[in-house]
C-alpha cells in the first residue's frame, strides 16, 4: 500500500471513529501529525489514528494496547482493545492529547516524565509480556546507518557502537529483574490531556509499540545521553531525576545514577547519533551543531567507554 492511498483512507478512518464517538463533531479537515516508515499519524477533531509499521506484529500490539488500557494513569488509554487492519497495515486509535511544545524548551515537564516513568517500572508485569524493544531500535538505527557508506561520522558511531555489552545492541537478553518499560521516552511522547481530576497530574505517556519488559534503566538513558552530551541543562535533569526518586522509581537508588545508566545512555546516544546522520546524508544536508555534539560524544565513548558518564559530571 503507497503512501498515497494511506493517508486519505487513514483519514477517513479517524473520521469516522471521531463521529462515532461524538456525533456533534465539529469536524474540520483532517491532519496529518507524522508519515514515517515506521508509523503514519492522522487526527480528526478529538481522535487520532495510528498506522503502524508494515511489519507490527498483531499479538504483540493487542497485548502492549491491554498493557496501556490497564495504566491508565501512565498511558492515553487506547480507544479499542485490538488493532484493526487496513490493506495490511495495523490501525490503532486514541484520543487526542496536546503535545510537549518543541519551541518552549523550559515549559518541558521533565516532573511529570520522571513520575510516569517510576509509576510505569512499578507496576506489575505480566506473564507473559511482550520485550521491550528498546535495544532492538539502536540496533536498527546502526544498521541503517552501516548502509550510508562512506561519511566521516559513520566510523566514530560504529566505534561507539562496538564497545556496548551485546545485550545493548539487541544480542543478548536484557538484564533482570524486568520491569514495564516503554522503550522510546523522549519528549515527543507526552501529550496533555483535559479534564484529569489531580492538580499536575495532566500528562500521560503515548506510543506504546516498543511496551514492555526490559531493564528500566534503559528509558532514562535518552535523557541521560542528552545531559552529558551538553543537549540537556543541569536544572532540567535534576528536575528529572528527583521525580522519578521521589516517585520511588526502582531503577535509581540513592548512590550514583550513572552506575546504572552508563550503558543505556551510550546505547541511546549511538542510537541517536546513527539516526541524525542517516537522515542527514539522506536529506543532503551537512551535520548540524547538534549532531556534532552527538558525534563528538560517540568519539568519547570509543576512546573509553565509561568518558560519556564523566563528562556529564563535569
Amino acid at each position: 500500500m503507497t503512501a498515497t492511498t494511506l493517508l486519505p483512507e487513514l483519514a477517513a478512518r479517524a473520521e469516522g471513529v471521531a463521529h462515532a464517538r461524538t456525533p456533534t463533531c465539529p469536524c474540520g479537515a483532517s491532519r496529518t501529525l507524522a508519515d514515517r516508515p515506521d508509523g503514519t499519524v492522522v487526527r480528526h477533531a478529538d481522535t487520532v489514528a495510528k498506522a503502524h509499521a508494515p511489519d507490527a506484529d498483531a499479538a504483540g500490539l493487542t497485548r502492549r494496547l491491554a498493557l496501556a488500557s490497564h495504566l491508565p494513569d501512565v498511558f492515553l488509554p487506547p480507544l479499542g482493545p485490538a488493532p484493526a487492519d487496513l490493506h495490511g497495515r495495523l490501525v490503532t486509535f486514541w484520543p487526542y492529547g496536546t503535545p510537549v511544545d518543541p519551541d518552549d524548551p523550559d515549559a518541558a515537564p521533565w516532573e511529570a516524565v520522571g513520575t510516569l516513568l517510576a509509576l510505569l517500572h512499578r507496576a506489575p508485569v505480566p506473564d507473559p509480556a511482550p520485550v521491550m524493544r528498546g535495544p532492538l531500535k539502536a540496533a536498527r538505527a546502526v544498521a541503517g546507518l552501516r548502509a550510508v557508506g562512506a561519511h566521516p561520522a559513520v566510523a566514530p558511531v560504529l566505534a561507539a557502537w562496538a564497545t556496548l555489552p551485546a545485550w545493548a545492541r539487541a544480542e543478548a537478553p536484557m538484564p533482570q529483574p524486568a520491569a514495564l518499560c516503554h522503550g522510546d521516552l523522549h519528549l515527543g511522547q507526552l501529550v496533555r490531556v483535559p479534564g484529569t481530576r489531580v492538580p499536575g497530574a495532566s500528562w500521560r505517556l503515548i506510543d506504546v509499540d516498543d511496551l514492555g519488559a526490559g531493564l528500566p534503566a534503559w528509558d532514562l538513558g535518552r535523557p541521560a545521553a542528552w545531559f552529558a552530551c551538553g543537549l540537556l541543562e543541569p536544572q532540567e535533569w535534576g528536575r528529572f531525576l528527583d521525580a522519578y526518586r521521589a516517585a520511588d522509581g526502582p531503577a535509581l537508588d540513592a548512590g550514583d545514577p550513572w552506575t546504572v545508566l552508563d550503558v543505556p545512555a551510550r546505547a541511546l546516544t549511538v542510537q541517536t547519533a546513527a539516526r541524525t546522520v542517516t537522515k542527514a546524508v539522506a536529506d543532503g544536508r551537512p551535520l548540524d551543531e547538534v549532531d556534532h555534539a552527538l558525534i563528538d560524544a560517540c568519539r568519547r565513548i570509543a576512546a573509553a567507554p565509561t568518558e560519556l558518564a564523566h563528562q556529564s559530571s563535569k
